[in-house]
């Protein structure tokens, strides 16, 4: 007993300074990894992160002896279900989070496993004689005999994603050496400053924050400019538009000041402005010709001068 209870209080010691050490926790699933795959996760996260595994109701009793002390880790109680550990870090979270999630390894199909995924039969000679050609049938794949060997017609879908893996889907896997599933860490939770969280959070680039925060300022801007209602995304709208309200009433009026007259004065004599740009459009493309181009306009000029005619007769 006595060495129970010293396993215990050394378990809580650690899982304390643990929690005071490190900022954050992946809270991990850990069915079907091995223990062979868990030693090769503790060392691909070396020096970066630490991984805590434990008895669920163990780590309970200790987070609730914390609780006095930090609030905070009662947010963590609910997610240690099931085959869980934790992983501390105080490093980048997307990048432990890509180290965690790689480290997968395949594994053939079990009777009364629950498949991750679909999995399919490819089309193809299976090498097996024909004698075994019941065993595919009693399963639904369409085969034929070529070359005194079965070979599977087109690909099947075998186990719908979800589904239990029967005895005779494990067999016909197995015989074909498919290891259609693979195991590794899931991320179940994300604990971080007091915060709990998907590891779906971590995917969230700086651009998509970029385009939500601007489509969330051109949402309050539309609103407070239909409401009439000041706010500062909106103020630059607001003032545009007051301005061109005063631009109406001057130009209706005789009120004018200095960066008016143009305005007015285009307004008043439209002509004159009109007649400028085509005589500047052709001075660019005079300028831009090449000389052969211009060779044809100084011959016009010149017959034009021959026949008496000025400019502006």
């Amino acid at each position: 007993m006595g060495g129970k209870s010293a396993t215990k209080a050394a378990y809580f010691d650690k899982l304390k300074e643990l929690l005071e050490a490190y900022s954050s926790i992946f809270i991990v699933g850990v069915d079907n990894v091995s223990s062979q795959q868990m030693h090769e996760i503790r060392i691909a996260l070396r020096g970066e992160a630490v991984v805590l595994m434990g008895k669920n109701t163990m780590i309970r009793r200790a987070l609730k002896g914390f609780l006095a002390e930090h609030p905070e880790y009662e947010r963590l109680l609910p997610f240690v279900r099931g085959n869980v550990g934790f992983i501390f870090t105080n490093s980048d979270m997307s990048a432990i989070k890509e180290k965690i999630l790689s480290n997968r390894v395949a594994a053939p199909a079990r009777a009364g496993a629950v498949a991750p995924n679909d999995v399919w039969v490819p089309a193809g000679n299976t090498g097996m004689e024909p004698g075994k050609t019941s065993f595919f049938q009693a399963l639904g794949v369409p085969t034929k005999i070529a070359r005194g060997t079965i070979e599977i017609v087109s690909d099947l879908k075998l186990i719908e994603g979800g589904n239990k893996v029967g005895a005779s889907e494990a067999s016909l896997l197995n015989l074909l050496n498919i290891s259609p599933f693979t195991y590794g860490l899931s991320i179940e939770q994300i604990y971080s400053e007091g915060q709990t969280f998907s590891a779906g959070i971590l995917d969230i680039s700086d651009e998509d924050l970029l385009k939500t925060f601007s489509q969330a300022i051109a949402t309050i801007t539309a609103i407070s400019l239909a409401a009439n209602y000041p706010t500062i995304p909106a103020t630059m709208h607001s003032v545009l538009n007051a301005y061109k309200k005063v631009l109406a009433v001057a130009i209706g009026t005789d009120y004018s000041w200095e960066g008016i007259e143009e305005l007015k004065d285009r307004i008043a004599n439209p002509d004159a402005y009109a007649s400028a740009a085509p005589a500047a459009a052709a001075g660019g493309a005079a300028s831009g010709d090449a000389p052969k181009e211009a060779a044809p306009a100084e011959e016009e000029e010149e017959s034009d001068d021959d026949m008496g005619f000025g400019l502006f007769d």
